[in-house]
C-alpha cells in the first residue's frame, strides 16, 4: 500500500479561501500521485456552502468551531471569545487523531487555532495570503509558518518581522479557468451574438446589491452598446428576479436578448462567461483580480468599500497600477462615468490592447504549482 501524504487545509468559508485552497490541492493531488503515494487530505473547519466543492476535490471535512474578532463593538465578540478557546480544544484533538505532515492555511475566521494547535504538534505550516493587506490571522499566523506565500508584493511590507521565508506567488486560479477558448465561440455557447461587445458582471463570491442596482437601474443604456452577462449572487437572486420583473415589463424584446442574469455560474459556464466577455467588472477581491489576470480580459474594478481595512481598494489600485484595469470606486459608479471607461476599454484598440497585454503580464498561473512545491519541501 502507498504511503500516504498527509496535508490539513485550514480558511474561512468563503470563496475567496476556499478556491484557492482548492487549486492549491489539485496540484499537490496531482504531486502526490504521481510521486507513487497516497494523498490524505482534510480540511479543518467550517465550509459553509462550499461542502461539496470540496468533497469533490478529494478533501474530507472536519468541522471546527469558527470565532471571528470584530474590530468594532460587537456582543458576539464575547460569544467568540469562548467559542476561540472550544475551537483550540477541538482542534488539539482531532488533529492528535490526523496528524498531519504540514498544514496549509488560507487564514480568514476560524484558521487560527489550527495553526496555533499545529505549531503545537511541530507541524510545518504554510500560510497564504491574498490581499494587499494581510488579514488579522495570516499576521498572528505569519510568526508560527515556515513559508509566507503572498498574492501583492507590497503585503509584505504589512507583516510583523518573522524567521520565514516570504514568497511572492499570486493567488492560486483553479485549473479550470486557465483553459481558454475564443470570445466568438464562447458567446454562441451562451447563446449571445458573436459580433457584439460582451460585458460580464459579477459581485465576487456572495454577489453585490449595489452593483446589482447599477445594472438594472441603467440597464437600457448599457445595452445600447453591450451584451451583459450577469452573475447577481444566490441569495440576491429572488429580490433581484422580483425588481427585474417589473422594471422592465415595457423593454424592447428584442434589446432584452442582450442580456442574460444568473443567480450563479457553475464552474463550466463561469470559464466560458469569463472567456465570451469583451470587459468584465468586478469587485475588487484577489480571487476576482487574479482571474480576470488569468483570462486577459479588461476590466473595470469596483471594490466594495466595507471590506476590512479597506483591503479591496488596495487590491484594486495595485492591480491597476500595473495598467490591467481601471478603478471606480463606489461613490463613483455612475452611468456617465462607467460608460466612458467601458467603451473606451472595447472600443479603442489600443486602450484595449495595452490592458490585455498588462493583464497577462500581472497573472501567475503558475501559483498554486509554486505553493506546493513549497509545501512538499517541508515533507521529509
Amino acid at each position: 500500500m502507498a504511503n500516504k501524504l498527509r496535508v490539513l487545509f485550514a480558511g474561512g468559508g468563503t470563496g475567496g479561501h476556499i478556491f484557492p485552497m482548492i487549486a492549491v490541492a489539485q496540484v499537490l493531488k496531482d504531486k502526490t500521485i504521481q510521486a507513487g503515494m497516497e494523498p490524505d487530505f482534510r480540511y479543518f473547519g467550517n465550509p459553509l456552502e462550499y461542502s461539496e466543492e470540496l468533497k469533490l476535490q478529494g478533501l474530507r471535512i472536519s468541522r471546527i468551531a469558527s470565532s471571528k474578532w470584530r474590530r468594532y463593538f460587537s456582543l458576539l465578540n464575547f460569544l467568540d471569545f469562548f467559542k476561540f478557546w472550544f475551537s483550540l480544544f477541538q482542534c488539539l484533538w482531532k488533529m492528535y487523531w490526523f496528524m498531519p505532515d504540514v498544514i496549509f492555511s488560507k487564514g480568514g475566521p476560524g484558521a487560527l487555532p489550527i495553526v496555533i494547535v499545529g505549531f503545537f504538534y511541530a507541524i510545518p505550516v504554510v500560510i497564504h495570503d491574498s490581499d494587499t493587506i494581510p488579514g488579522l490571522t495570516n499576521r498572528l499566523s505569519a510568526r508560527l509558518a515556515r513559508f509566507i506565500e503572498l498574492a501583492f508584493a507590497s503585503a509584505a511590507g504589512r507583516l510583523p518581522k518573522v524567521r520565514a521565508q516570504i514568497n511572492i506567488v499570486g493567488n492560486p486560479v483553479r485549473k479550470f479557468l486557465l483553459d481558454k477558448v475564443p470570445a466568438i465561440s464562447a458567446k454562441s455557447d451562451l447563446k449571445f451574438d458573436p459580433a457584439k461587445p460582451l460585458m460580464l458582471v459579477f459581485g465576487g463570491s456572495q454577489g453585490s446589491n449595489r452593483m446589482n442596482d447599477f445594472i438594472i437601474a441603467n440597464l437600457e443604456t448599457i445595452l445600447l452598446k453591450f451584451q451583459i452577462m450577469h452573475v447577481v449572487g444566490k441569495e440576491k437572486f429572488a429580490d433581484y428576479k422580483n425588481q427585474f420583473d417589473f422594471l422592465t415589463k415595457n423593454y424592447s424584446p428584442i434589446l432584452m436578448t442582450n442580456y442574460h442574469y444568473a443567480e450563479y455560474l457553475g464552474n463550466q459556464e463561469m470559464n466560458v462567461a469569463m472567456d465570451a466577455a469583451d470587459l468584465i467588472v468586478a469587485r475588487g477581491g484577489s480571487g476576482s483580480i487574479f482571474e480576470i489576470a488569468a483570462k486577459g480580459k479588461p476590466s473595470i474594478i469596483v471594490p466594495f468599500p466595507e471590506s476590512a481595512a479597506d483591503h479591496q481598494k488596495e487590491n484594486a489600485y495595485d492591480y491597476a497600477a500595473s495598467g490591467a484595469a481601471e478603478v471606480i470606486e463606489q461613490e463613483n459608479l455612475l452611468p456617465s462615468i462607467f460608460m466612458s471607461e467601458a467603451e473606451k476599454l472595447v472600443f479603442q484598440p489600443e486602450a484595449n490592447a495595452k490592458m490585455v497585454a498588462a493583464a497577462n503580464a500581472f497573472a501567475r498561473p503558475d501559483s498554486a504549482e509554486k505553493i506546493a512545491v513549497d509545501i512538499l519541501t517541508l515533507i521529509s
